[in-house]
C-alpha cells in the first residue's frame, strides 16, 4: 500500500497536529463512565451536558427525551456533539438497562434519606450518572432502577442546581479520581473501534461514503492521511467520490 498523494473531494484537510490531538483524545475515551438523562427536555441543558461529557472523556451518553424533536444547541456544544455517541431511548428502563448490561453501577442525583455526598462515591469503578429535569428530577422509575442516590451538598436557600451544572460537578469529580488512579493512561476502546472511530473523526465525509458502500475503511498513516488501497484506488478512479 502506498500513501495517497491525491487530494480527494471527500478527504478532510488534516494536519499532523490535528491528527495527534484526535488520537490523544480518543486514547483517553472512557467506556465505563457514562451519563443517563431522564427526560432532560431543554435543548440547552442537553447540549451543555454533552459538552461536559466530551471534556471529561465520556464516550457514550444515553438520553430519554419526551419529545423526539428535542435538538441539541450547536452554540452550546461548540461542536462537541460530533465527538460523543448519543444514544436515545424510548424509556428509562431501556436506558438504565443499557448501562447496567455493561456492568455499570447507576448513581441517581436525587435528595433522599439514603443519598450520599457525591464526593464519597468511587467513580473509578464502572458507573453511570442518572440525571433528571430541574423541575421534577429523576423519575420514580429511574430512582427505583438506580443502585444508589447521590447529592451535591449546598448551604444556600436553594436546594438544587441547574442540571448541567450538577452534571459538570459530578463528572469532574469522576475525572479527578480517574486521573489520580491512572485510568486515563490505558486505552479502553478496542483496536477495531479505535481505528474506525479515528477514521470517522478524521475524515467524516469519506467515512460516510465507505459506510454507504458497506466498505471497510482504508488505513491512515502517522499524519492522518489516507493510505492508498486497492478498494480506495478503484473507488477514486471510477469517480465514486
Amino acid at each position: 500500500m502506498l500513501k495517497s498523494t491525491t487530494i480527494h473531494p471527500l478527504t478532510e484537510n488534516m494536519t499532523p497536529e490535528r491528527f495527534k490531538k484526535l488520537t490523544s483524545v480518543l486514547l483517553q475515551r472512557q467506556l465505563d463512565l457514562s451519563v443517563v438523562m431522564d427526560k432532560v427536555h431543554k435543548g440547552h441543558n442537553l447540549s451543555a451536558i454533552i459538552r461536559t461529557c466530551d471534556a471529561v472523556g465520556v464516550h457514550n451518553v444515553h438520553a430519554v427525551t419526551p419529545d423526539a424533536g428535542v435538538r441539541t444547541s450547536k452554540d452550546i456544544t461548540s461542536g462537541s456533539g460530533k465527538w460523543i455517541n448519543l444514544h436515545r431511548h424510548e424509556n428509562i428502563a431501556n436506558a438504565v438497562g443499557s448501562v447496567k448490561n455493561q456492568n455499570m453501577r447507576v448513581y441517581a442525583a436525587h435528595l433522599s434519606a439514603s443519598a450520599r455526598d457525591f464526593r464519597q462515591i468511587d467513580f473509578t469503578e464502572p458507573c453511570a450518572i442518572l440525571l433528571g429535569t430541574e423541575l421534577f428530577g429523576v423519575s420514580e422509575e429511574g430512582l427505583e432502577l438506580a443502585d444508589e442516590h447521590i447529592i451535591i451538598p449546598m448551604l444556600g436557600m436553594i436546594d438544587s442546581l441547574n442540571v448541567s451544572v450538577a452534571a459538570a460537578l459530578i463528572l469532574f469529580e469522576a475525572q479527578r479520581q480517574r486521573l489520580a488512579a491512572g485510568i486515563y493512561d490505558k486505552q479502553q476502546l478496542s483496536e477495531t473501534d479505535f481505528n474506525n472511530t479515528l477514521f470517522e473523526w478524521s475524515h467524516p465525509k469519506l467515512a460516510e461514503f465507505y459506510s454507504r458502500k458497506n466498505l471497510a475503511y482504508p488505513l491512515l498513516d502517522e499524519d492522518g492521511e489516507v493510505i492508498e488501497s486497492e478498494v480506495h484506488s478503484q473507488a477514486r478512479l471510477k469517480g465514486s467520490y
